[in-house]
């Protein structure tokens, strides 16, 4: 028996935002999308066109509150091929949430507060 990752998902409070946010700030686009019968729910499948993982976005159209994360202590990372660009990009972004120079790493946080850390591909 083998098992793959396949996806990591996470709710979102606003859909068009979040997608906004994940497109120019990490590239992924869209790869698939399936919306509920009764209209409660869509999820939206990001992918980074290299890869089969993707990130699930699910928008609940009835919440009302945004979403406890807790101590926020989960993450999604992400390696990059050009570390330096990245940072100038998410820095005039404004989303770097932490920066650990000392591990070479840094964090940036989406529009529903997650952090997603940054990574040289070198590592």
């Amino acid at each position: 028996m083998k098992f793959k990752f396949y996806h990591t998902n996470i709710n979102v409070f606003d859909l068009e935002k979040s997608l906004t946010f994940y497109k120019e700030s990490l590239g992924l686009i869209e790869v698939k999308r399936k919306e509920s019968e009764d209209g409660s729910f869509i999820l939206v499948f990001l992918g980074d066109g290299e890869t089969s993982y993707s990130l699930e976005l699910t928008f609940l159209k009835n919440r009302k509150e945004k979403y406890n994360l807790g101590d926020n202590e989960l993450h999604i990372a992400f390696k990059v091929d050009d570390y330096d660009q990245a940072y100038k990009k998410h820095k005039k972004m404004g989303c770097i949430c932490y920066e650990n120079p000392k591990m070479g790493i840094y964090f940036i946080s989406d529009p529903d507060n997650y952090w997603i850390e940054i990574i040289p591909m070198e590592r």
